[in-house]
C-alpha cells in the first residue's frame, strides 16, 4: 500500500498511519520547540486544533494566512522565518486556490519545507511534489479509501531524507495503519479514476444549478474535484434543510461514493474560535457538499426538496 501511493504522487516514499490526523501528527514531529510554521487560515478544524491546542504546548508558533495570495503569504513566512509552511489547495470549506509551484519556489528560497494537504483533490487530480512540494499528507478515509469504512492516513515525501525521518516516527510513535485496514484501501483504490471522474462530473452540475437557486447567495467550488460548499440566503433555515435531504446524509466525511451534506459551523469546524471562523469566512450560513457517484438528476431532486422545498423551486 504505501509503494502504491508513493508511486501515485510520485513522491520517494510513503508512510501509512491509522489516521489523517495521526499522519499530520508525525509531520508536526519534525518541528522542534521553538520552530513556526505557517498555515492555512481556513484550514480543517482538525489540523487547526492539532497545532494551535496541542503542538503549541511543546513550543510550536503556530501562525496563519490566506495562501490563495502567494506573495503576501511568503511574506509573512520570511518575516517569521519559519521552518515549514503548511497549506490545503483548495481549502476546506471555502476552496480557496494556492498556487503550490509558486510557494514552493519561495518556499525554497527561505529554507522551509512545504507541507501540502491533498485530501480533498487526491492524485488524480493534483500531485503536489511534481509542482515542488516537500511533504503531502492524505486522510486516506476520504477519496483514497473511498466507501466511508476505513480510517487511515498517508505521509508521501518528497526526497529520502525526509521519507526516512516520517518512518522513524511513524515506527517510534507506532501509529501504524493495520493490515487488514490497508487491504481495504488497496481495494478501493482500484475505483479510484472512475469514482473521481463521476463525482466530479456531477460536483460540476450541481454547482452550476445551486448558482440559479433563490435561496442559494454564494456558490463555492473550484471548478475541479467533487467537494463544493455554498451559502443559504437565511441562516436560521439551515435545520429545516438539513431535515429535509433524503439521499444527501447529513454527516461529516467526504470523498465517498455516498454524497454527504455537512455544516462547518456546529461540526468540522466548531474548534476554530467563533471570532476567527467569521473571519475567514465560515459563518452559519454554509454548507459543504461531498457529491458522490449517485445519479445527477436524483442528486438535484434532493438538492431541491431541501432547499427550497417551502416554494416548490424546480430547476
Amino acid at each position: 500500500l504505501e509503494r502504491t501511493i508513493a508511486e501515485l504522487e510520485e513522491g520517494y516514499g510513503a508512510a501509512a498511519f491509522s489516521s489523517g490526523m495521526a499522519a499530520i501528527t508525525a509531520v508536526a514531529g519534525l518541528l522542534s520547540s521553538g520552530d513556526s510554521i505557517l498555515l492555512s487560515d481556513d484550514l480543517y478544524g482538525g489540523t487547526y486544533r492539532l497545532f494551535t491546542a496541542y503542538f503549541s504546548r511543546y513550543g510550536v508558533i503556530c501562525h496563519y494566512a490566506d495562501a490563495s495570495d502567494s506573495e503576501k503569504f511568503l511574506t509573512k513566512a520570511k518575516l517569521i522565518g519559519c521552518k515549514a509552511l503548511f497549506i490545503e489547495s483548495p481549502t476546506n470549506p471555502l476552496m480557496k486556490i494556492a498556487d503550490i509551484r509558486a510557494i514552493a519556489k519561495g518556499a525554497k528560497e527561505i529554507g522551509s519545507l512545504l507541507i501540502v494537504d491533498n485530501t480533498l483533490m487526491s492524485p488524480v487530480l493534483q500531485k503536489p511534489i511534481t509542482l515542488g512540494a516537500d511533504i503531502v499528507v492524505h486522510s486516506g478515509t476520504k477519496f483514497l479509501s473511498g466507501h466511508n469504512d476505513v480510517v487511515c492516513g498517508f505521509v508521501i515525501s518528497a526526497t529520502k531524507e525526509l521519507s526516512d525521518k516520517i518512518n522513524w516516527i511513524q515506527n517510534a510513535s507506532g501509529a501504524i495503519l493495520g493490515p487488514m485496514d490497508s487491504w481495504l484501501v488497496i481495494r478501493g483504490l482500484k475505483t479510484l479514476g472512475l469514482r473521481i471522474e463521476r463525482s466530479q462530473s456531477n460536483a460540476r452540475i450541481i454547482a452550476e444549478n445551486l448558482k440559479k437557486h433563490p435561496h442559494v447567495k454564494e456558490v463555492l467550488y473550484p471548478g475541479s474535484g467533487a467537494l463544493l460548499s455554498f451559502r443559504v440566503t437565511k441562516a436560521e433555515r439551515i435545520p429545516q434543510i438539513l431535515s429535509s435531504f433524503g439521499l444527501f446524509s447529513f454527516a461529516e466525511s467526504l470523498g465517498g461514493v455516498e454524497s454527504l451534506v455537512t455544516y462547518p459551523w456546529t461540526q468540522t469546524h466548531a474548534d476554530i474560535p467563533e471570532d476567527v471562523r467569521r473571519s475567514v469566512g465560515v459563518t452559519e450560513d454554509l454548507l459543504r457538499v461531498s457529491v458522490g457517484i449517485e445519479d445527477i438528476d436524483d442528486l438535484i431532486a434532493d438538492l431541491n426538496r431541501a432547499i427550497g422545498a417551502d416554494i416548490g423551486f424546480q430547476i
